[in-house]
């Protein structure tokens, strides 16, 4: 009969290494067909809204260290998809936004990714989601004491 387990956070690590890495490596797949990087597509997607981001909130997003980040957005700006604005509000602060080129440039990667994507049923993707969501927010909480 069986019995309940104890915790085990290694087979819980495991699991959790293991799908970010086939999720990366599928997606790699994909963004490689259009010369864009994992870095550079979760940078991307998250100056896609239009809003604008300084480099901070860009570098904890996209869990990069700073100055790598630097180097990724100074290589967007080359390929003229991202540019840089002085924030209205602090005019210490740089605010990174997608230019015309980069918004089709990430419509373009975005279809092609979505395309790719393995079909969750909307109720599965929901719980992992949530569960996922709700485990960052307890590991993010236990940290803090």
């Amino acid at each position: 009969m069986p019995t309940s387990s104890p915790r085990r956070p290694r087979d819980l690590v495991q699991l959790l290494t293991r799908a970010e890495r086939l999720v990366a490596r599928r997606l790699q797949v994909v963004l490689d067909e259009e010369g864009c990087s994992l870095d550079a597509w979760r940078v991307l997607g998250l100056l896609s809204d239009g809003q604008g981001h300084h480099m901070t909130a860009i570098a904890e997003a996209a869990f990069l260290p700073p100055p790598t980040l630097t180097k990724l957005v100074d290589h967007l700006v080359d390929q003229n998809l991202v540019h840089r604005r002085v924030d209205p509000q602090d005019r210490r602060r740089i605010l990174a936004h997608l230019t015309p080129r980069g918004q089709e440039y990430w419509r373009r990667i975005d279809r092609a990714v979505r395309a790719d994507w393995p079909a969750l049923s909307e109720g599965d993707e929901e719980l992992l989601r949530g569960l996922l969501e709700r485990l960052a927010g307890t590991l993010d909480d236990a940290s803090r004491v």
